[in-house]
């Protein structure tokens, strides 16, 4: 029997490794789930040929279907190359310089985020000079829900994604602070999407407040956060929010080194 699929081809003029790139391009800058009729219409391919190349990269852990339905998003493979990306040494040269340079303006701890699960990813982190302080090296991991990193991030997700997430994740109390219960936290998110920038007001330890804002890639998707964390006693909120501006004009840098 006859097969009426094109030849792969080299590199370039629609090899198999091409298409894949395009299918995983869409995805990307769409940034929600899509069919792979919705793929083949944004690459242009044949259908027939989207879904084989979709189905080839849900093989492989690239994208994966979601739980309801035939759309797709990425896969956990997928994640970890970009994680891997963001933690190059190349990568972290560039955002540690950056770093550096908002701890000495602000005089507080900074570091940069990437969401992982129910989890934020630290993927650089610059300490104050403080003796006071939370010591957390580059690679730990902290819960999404009661960190301005974490908040910021579930917020800026696809909506459809944002309300199959929030229900699975573990709202563990660990202040009077902290948010507990889908509706609070789904308040808290839209309030974030509103005004830009997130705050954690001690909601994972008593006397530490944090400030974080989105980094960006070219098309306005956030791909990460920027934050900056003190104890109340030394930069009590007012003033924190404060520094907002600032911190904003380090994610432009830092998207620029990581995301350019």
């Amino acid at each position: 029997m006859q097969t009426t699929e094109e030849p792969e081809r080299t590199p370039g003029t629609g090899s198999a490794l091409e298409k894949a790139v395009l299918v995983l391009e869409a995805l990307a800058a769409q940034g929600r789930s899509l069919t792979a009729s919705e793929i083949a219409t944004l690459t242009g391919m044949p259908k027939q040929t989207a879904h084989r190349v979709v189905r080839q990269l849900d093989e492989l852990g690239m994208v994966m279907r979601e739980a309801a339905g035939d759309r797709y998003v990425f896969g956990g493979r997928m994640r970890q190359l970009g994680r891997a990306s963001l933690t190059a040494p190349r990568s972290t040269l560039a955002t540690r310089h950056i770093l550096n340079g908002l701890v000495a303006d602000i005089g507080e701890t900074c570091n940069i985020g990437v969401l992982d699960g129910g989890e934020v990813l630290y993927v650089d982190r610059v300490e104050c000079h403080w003796p006071l302080r939370v010591q957390l090296r580059p690679g730990s991991r902290v819960p999404a829900h009661c960190t301005a990193i974490g908040k910021l991030l579930l917020a800026y997700l696809p909506a459809p994604q944002r309300a199959q997430m929030l229900p699975a994740l573990a709202l563990t109390s660990y202040t009077p602070n902290t948010l507990t219960s889908v509706a609070a936290l789904s308040q808290a998110l839209e309030d974030v999407r509103r005004d830009g920038y997130a705050i954690n007001q001690e909601e994972d330890s008593l006397g530490l407040n944090a400030l974080a804002v989105p980094v960006r890639d070219a098309r306005g998707v956030v791909l990460a956060g920027l934050a900056v964390h003190a104890p109340t006693a030394r930069l009590p909120l007012v003033a924190m929010l404060a520094c907002r501006q600032r911190l904003e004009a380090a994610a432009q840098q830092v998207a620029q080194a990581l995301f350019a």
